[in-house]
């Protein structure tokens, strides 16, 4: 099988790191282009990160050798090279919904691990589990930007995946409200100890714009596509609280849940639900998708962070501790991988299933 040649667009960053990894022996994806900032271009990539390399495996050999275009002033050149590009610039959100366009109007898609499109109406941000048919979307899109080839697709935030799945297959029942209660990991900020000493035996009760994302981009992925937009879902309501804990990688979230009245499910049926669930991902077998999406741990300490986080290559969701609830009918607990799952290992199954399904073609 020739493989697709993909473009990473801020790779020099730790969300853009982890593209590089995952891209290393990629069965269908092979890197071939690299841009970051004007700062960074014209150096090799190992040049550019080598100080600010901030994952705990090897940066791969290939990519170290790779010079680094200007995200910017070669985008055109960028764009003749691959077949498409991740995108995970570090820049202001009106510079890299113009960014992302210009690439998506060179024929380029671009699948993005930013927020800056998530609420544009016509460009999908998709779980592959749960919303693939958003991709519907990409024709109208196309007729925007007038382009035959380049697009826009974009995945959700990082925390959502600790909590959002398991709610998904439940949404039958009547789901009605959630209380979300997230602790995010310091990589979700692209930082590490050594860069965020403060974070040392710390709790952040704050993450800018961060829950206001939790409470309204789910109803994004619940929503419908309808004369050439996303309309988001109505429900069901959630309200988000969101602390920076003091852990390196993922996050972990205390849910609360009501259903209807009279619409209640056991707590039996909610693991089988949960131990059943599948999607695209699974029924196309992407390489990067998890066996079993969601997990569940009967013991009462579990899921942890340290133990936890990398289940099924660090994309699969671990949850625990359901029980009943004084307030609510039911709480449990969520832990996803964020920068894997949540960010460049998401942002590849995506772009695994927008191949396999037609979105993507080699040029």
């Amino acid at each position: 099988m020739k493989r697709y040649q993909v473009g990473i667009i801020g790779g020099t960053g730790m969300v853009g790191q982890r593209f590089v990894t995952l891209l290393e022996n990629h069965p269908w994806f092979q890197l071939t282009a690299i841009a970051a900032s004007a700062r960074s271009a014209g150096k090799s990539y190992w040049e550019a990160v080598c100080d600010r390399w901030a994952l705990d495996i090897p940066c791969p050999e290939a990519a170290k050798s790779l010079t680094v275009l200007d995200a910017e002033a070669d985008a055109e050149k960028l764009a003749g090279m691959v077949d498409f590009c991740f995108c995970a610039v570090d820049m202001p959100k009106d510079a890299i919904r113009a960014l992302e366009e210009t690439y998506a109007k060179l024929e380029c898609p671009i699948v993005s691990n930013n927020s800056a499109h998530r609420w544009t109406e016509d460009v999908p941000m998709v779980v592959p589990e749960i919303n693939a048919e958003h991709l519907a979307i990409i024709e109208a899109q196309r007729k925007r930007l007038g382009t035959k080839r380049g697009f826009i697709a974009v995945k959700s935030n990082c925390s959502l995946q600790s909590y959002v799945p398991a709610l998904h297959p439940l949404m039958k029942y009547g789901l009605e409200r959630a209380l979300v209660c997230t602790y995010q990991a310091i990589s979700g900020a692209g930082k590490t100890f050594q860069r965020w000493p403060e974070m040392v035996d710390n709790c952040i009760p704050y993450i800018g714009g961060e829950e206001e994302k939790s409470e309204q981009e789910p109803l994004k992925l619940w929503g419908r596509v309808e004369n050439g937009r996303i309309v988001k879902a109505e429900g069901p309501a959630i309200t988000a609280q969101c602390f920076r804990v003091a852990c390196q990688d993922g996050h972990m979230a205390a849910v609360f849940m009501k259903f209807k009245d009279g619409c209640k499910p056991s707590m039996e049926q909610i693991k089988v639900d949960w131990a059943a669930f599948r999607g695209p991902a699974q029924e196309l077998q992407l390489p990067s998708a998890p066996k079993q999406f969601l997990h569940y741990f009967e013991e009462p300490d579990r899921p942890q962070t340290r133990l936890d986080r990398m289940l099924e290559r660090g994309m699969a969701v671990s949850l625990g501790r359901l029980r009943e609830d004084t307030q609510y009918d039911y709480k449990f607990v969520g832990l996803s991988h964020n920068t894997l799952r949540g960010a460049a290992g998401g942002a590849v199954l995506l772009a695994e299933l927008l191949c396999a399904n037609g979105y993507i073609q080699q040029v």
